[in-house]
């Protein structure tokens, strides 16, 4: 399969080259800067195109319409879920992205939202369910994903909506828990600070999340919305103690330090059932 990629760079981007290349898949990247792919001991196997598609004026290769599939992992200002950019200029901008590959050709999309689209609901949630997105991104990544089905009405192509849930590895946010208790770890810290960690998440080792994505981009007949999950809640305690005793630490844990976020449910997690079915050999 010839696939077009988006997000390379980042943090699932990254592991889900090295699987497709893995299994034989072409791969061309757009992305910003050429430089920062070349970085990557798979710098050398893709084709890249050097383009910013939040910027209005790009002028693509004739190429584009020569791919398979585009798999759509890009998206900017993740740093703050609540900030009015998604919705005021990094939606937008992906409309026109996505309008013009749609014009030139693909014919196969496959593109990341978010669990947070389900908004602040408990529990087991299902691709069917009703959505109630409470802030920018969220919104913004719905939004999105109801243009796309609107658009489906006017040209002929394929959906796969993958709504990722958590996850964790090499190559994630330095902002995030794991990452900040690694470095407190490494810097011989005898404290970290974090929430209460009752909260009950879905979490997946990113390579696992990368897999997923792949093997339902390989089953075409597989559309519309997929959870990607685990379907096994966790308390984010016993992740963070399980990460500590993996790295046999002593660090202790002053847990309350911080507040629950204030836009996610306390407990949920994703159902794995179409996930099953569409990754099934």
């Amino acid at each position: 399969m010839k696939i077009l990629l988006t997000g390379a760079t980042g943090f699932i981007g990254k592991h889900f080259v090295v699987q497709a290349l893995r299994q034989g898949h072409e791969i061309t990247v757009i992305t910003r800067d050429k430089s920062i792919v070349l970085e990557n001991d798979w710098g050398n196997q893709v084709a890249i195109i050097e383009a910013d598609i939040e910027r209005s004026e790009i002028t693509w290769p004739d190429s584009i319409a020569k791919h398979d599939a585009l798999v759509h992992l890009a998206w900017s200002g993740l740093s703050n879920y609540q900030d009015s950019v998604h919705l005021d200029q990094i939606l937008p901008a992906h409309k026109r992205f996505l309008l013009t590959m749609i014009e030139t050709g693909i014919k196969h999309i496959l593109i990341t939202g978010t669990c947070l689209e389900y908004g602040k609901q408990e529990g087991q949630l299902e691709e069917s369910m009703p959505i109630f997105p409470d802030n920018p991104y969220a919104q913004a990544k719905n939004q999105l994903r109801q243009w796309l089905e609107s658009m489906q009405k006017k040209f002929s192509f394929s959906l796969q909506w993958c709504r990722l849930f958590y996850m964790y590895g090499s190559g994630q946010n330095p902002k995030s828990l794991l990452s900040q208790l690694e470095r407190a770890i490494e810097n011989g810290e005898p404290v970290f600070n974090m929430s209460g960690g009752q909260q009950l998440r879905d979490y997946l080792p990113v390579e696992t999340v990368a897999q997923y994505l792949l093997k339902v981009l390989e089953q075409k007949d597989c559309s519309g919305i997929v959870n990607i999950c685990s379907g096994e809640p966790i308390t984010v305690l016993t992740l963070v103690k399980q990460f500590i005793n993996a790295r046999q630490s002593e660090i202790e844990l002053n847990l309350g330090y911080y507040p629950y976020p204030d836009y996610e449910a306390m407990a949920f997690w994703g159902d794995p059932d179409k996930l099953k079915q569409c990754t099934r050999s």
